[in-house]
């Protein structure tokens, strides 16, 4: 069960390994793009190229749905990047349900693990394997791997990384439920952790991404990276939405107002942080393409 291209990578690492796949569920087609035509998940495409069995159900309490489902007789399911399941679904094969977390639980629990590790500068991340339950990624942990965090990582490329490592993962944790050499362990209590230290995931929203220049450089620097390259953070130039992909920090003590930007309007184009300058590599102004700021700045003519 899954929908986006995080979710195809476990797949194919499932049909690879040679796994009975006997149904794949994904996110019925939805209308998008200008001429709004139907458009497929990414699961769906790679289950029609294979040839698998395709479910696309509106409601998951639907009877006719929850039939059909009973009459696969699946000895377990796995989710990856889904919507949230009733209990009539996650609890119906014998094996449970198992599910694939871009985080190490406990920490990270939400809808944007990837992004909100990079955005809090976290050294380490990972995935974890679990059993569903009632509550939201509170499920007893199956596995878990991880991975570095490297200062030239965006939520973008750990996203890759992950996805990857989320599939082995996977393919692991089923092989090995299904020989029974797996103990299921209940997550560490959220109470045991000092509240600085636990971290949460909620979704992204536009005002996630406004940078506040009043924070340092390091910490408006990993926000960058963690909405890169998408949804993405976000400034105004001149009074137009300025998206920021990428960046590079200068720690010396700025001479500029906090939240102003210098520029030589050829090479560089700098905003004032508390501690020093975020210095733009890659962006997009309102209305254009997305381009190097060497590029950008030959055609933007600056306003005296």
């Amino acid at each position: 069960m899954g929908t986006p291209e995080f979710a195809v990578a476990s797949l194919d690492k499932l049909v690879q390994a040679g796994c009975n796949i006997i149904a794949v569920i994904t996110a019925p087609d939805k209308q998008a793009g200008r001429g709004m035509q139907l458009q497929q998940s990414a699961v769906k495409k790679y289950a029609l190229e294979k040839d698998l069995n395709i479910l696309q159900p509106e409601k998951f309490k639907n009877e006719a749905f929850l039939a059909e489902l009973k009459s696969l007789n699946a000895d377990v399911q796995a989710v990856v990047a889904f919507r949230m399941l009733p209990e009539i679904v996650w609890n119906m094969p014998p094996l449970g349900t198992i599910n694939v977390h871009g985080s190490l639980l406990p920490q990270y629990r939400g809808a944007a693990p990837i992004n909100w590790a990079v955005i809090n500068g976290e050294e380490y991340t990972g995935v974890t394997t679990f059993k569903l339950q009632q509550e939201i990624d509170t499920g007893n942990i199956l596995l878990s791997d991880k991975i570095k965090i490297e200062e030239t990582d965006t939520a973008g490329s750990v996203h890759d990384k992950l996805k990857e490592l989320g599939a082995e993962l996977l393919l692991k944790t089923i092989k090995h439920l299904a020989e029974g050499k797996l103990v299921e362990q209940p997550q560490p209590s959220t109470l045991k952790f000092e509240p600085s230290t636990l971290h949460h995931a909620p979704k992204l929203v536009s005002e996630t991404g406004k940078i506040d220049f009043t924070k340092t450089v390091e910490e408006v620097f990993n926000l960058i990276r963690g909405l890169s390259p998408y949804p993405v953070a976000h400034t105004s130039l001149q009074g137009k939405t300025l998206k920021i992909f990428s960046t590079e920090k200068i720690l010396t003590q700025p001479i500029d107002a906090i939240g102003d930007y210098k520029t030589d309007e050829k090479n560089f184009l700098q905003y004032a942080c508390s501690n020093g300058y975020i210095n733009i590599l890659s962006l997009q102004l309102e209305g254009k393409k997305r381009m190097d700021v060497k590029d950008f700045l030959r055609g933007y003519r600056f306003e005296k």
